[in-house]
């Protein structure tokens, strides 16, 4: 994400964020213990963004005293410069007046070969601010996940409240109800987990960018830690990484929380309307359905038992498409093989899946190490854990 879409990001952040307080406002209330949460992960999202942008407005100030300090040379005299810069006033001599127009050292640039009539006119190779790649896939969980940034300790605690009171007694105007001693407390703790990535660069490719190869460096890092995490998220086991939504776990999601679609080799209707309604109503209003994209294929096929297609397009641009009136998201990482008794899917309020950072992704540079063979090192690190914490706001879907 570039500093103008993290800027708009976080004027969006804020946006709904004082949304929340206009209602609250609007009906002369004061915000409910939900909104409250609400509240608070928008604003720890927006400062985040913050500081990820005051960090970026500094790195491009270094970067422009740095370019100051080191002003580009003028054209260099003939038989000065590297070999690309000989070559590139030799090409051009050669499209201006032709063969005619080399001088000796114009044309020992542009050969190529032993031919000792002069060989080949080749032109000079010229990187290009572009790159080619293939798409990014997308990497939806942290967007829709509380996350928090670890200050001090090595872990944090999440009380849980493992089993509650009965309901209250009808009794007397002096009656006390009955004795109840059920209520227990549990919890839960997310330490972060230290994620690395070393990889070296060309010195000679570092010359001859005009892109900067360091922010190449840093954008291919970020997102491919991104990747990682994104998969831990998803089909973690927990062991010195995070604990991932489809696996089945008493410390997470137990199994429990499974409904089967009705097919062993496909999601159904049925299936969905079971998923959905499994889910409290309390968790509807930020439910998002998970799926990847062979589940979406299938799904926009299904009807219910009225010939209707239960998925919906948005007809608006701020109302997304839905799945029983429910958005979803899709990402390359949830689970796609349509085979009896495997996780095909998922319904669930994912604010509920906690992210804990100690330590957000820094990069450094190697100059030294690999001097010897004319490569620059490059190491990446970050701190990480995620878990869901409340079972309750999570349904997952198998195949029957």
């Amino acid at each position: 994400m570039d500093i103008n879409a993290m800027r708009q990001e976080r004027a969006r952040l804020a946006k709904q964020a004082r949304g929340i307080l206009d209602i609250a406002q609007a009906a002369t209330r004061s915000i409910t213990g939900e909104e409250e949460a609400e509240f608070d992960r928008l604003m720890e999202e927006a400062d985040r963004l913050e500081r990820t942008i005051a960090r970026e407005e500094q790195l491009r100030e270094q970067e422009k005293r740095i370019a100051g300090d080191n002003p580009p040379r003028s054209d260099p005299a003939p038989g000065e410069g590297t070999e690309d810069e000989r070559r590139l006033r030799a090409w051009r001599a050669y499209c201006r007046d032709g063969r005619a127009g080399l001088t000796e050292e114009h044309a020992r640039a542009l050969n190529m070969g032993s031919d000792p009539e002069g060989g080949y006119l080749v032109p000079p190779v010229q990187w290009v601010t572009e790159m080619l790649q293939a798409v990014d896939d997308d990497v939806p969980l942290r967007g829709l996940a509380t996350v928090m940034t670890l200050t001090q300790g090595e872990g944090l605690g999440v009380p849980t409240l493992e089993t509650d009171l009965a309901d209250a007694d009808w009794t007397t105007e002096l009656g006390t109800g009955s004795l109840d001693d059920s209520l227990r407390f549990g919890g839960r703790e997310l330490s972060p987990n230290p994620v690395a990535k070393q990889v070296k660069i060309s010195r000679t490719l570092l010359r001859r960018s005009n892109r900067n190869p360091e922010q190449i460096v840093r954008d291919r890092m970020a997102y491919k830690f991104a990747v990682t995490q994104e998969k831990a998220f998803m089909t973690g086991d927990g062991n010195k990484k995070p604990l991932g939504v489809f696996t089945a776990s008493t410390q997470g999601i137990s199994t429990a929380r499974d409904v089967v679609t009705g097919s062993a080799t496909d999601v159904t209707a049925d299936g969905l309307i079971d998923a959905k309604y499994t889910l409290k109503p309390q968790y509807w209003a930020r439910a998002r359905w998970l799926w990847h994209r062979d589940a979406i294929r299938r799904i926009r096929k299904l009807k219910d038992a009225n010939n209707v297609y239960i998925w919906q397009a948005g007809l608006a641009s701020d109302r997304p498409d839905t799945i029983l009136d429910v958005p979803y998201v899709v990402s390359e990482w949830v689970p796609n093989t349509f085979t009896t008794g495997l996780y095909v899917g998922m319904i669930a309020d994912f604010s509920y899946y906690w992210i804990v950072d100690a330590l957000d992704m820094e990069v450094q540079r190697l100059v030294e190490l690999y001097a010897t063979s004319n490569q620059v090192g490059f190491i990446g690190r970050l701190e990480t854990d995620g878990m869901p914490v409340l079972e309750e706001a999570f349904v997952r879907i198998k195949t029957s």
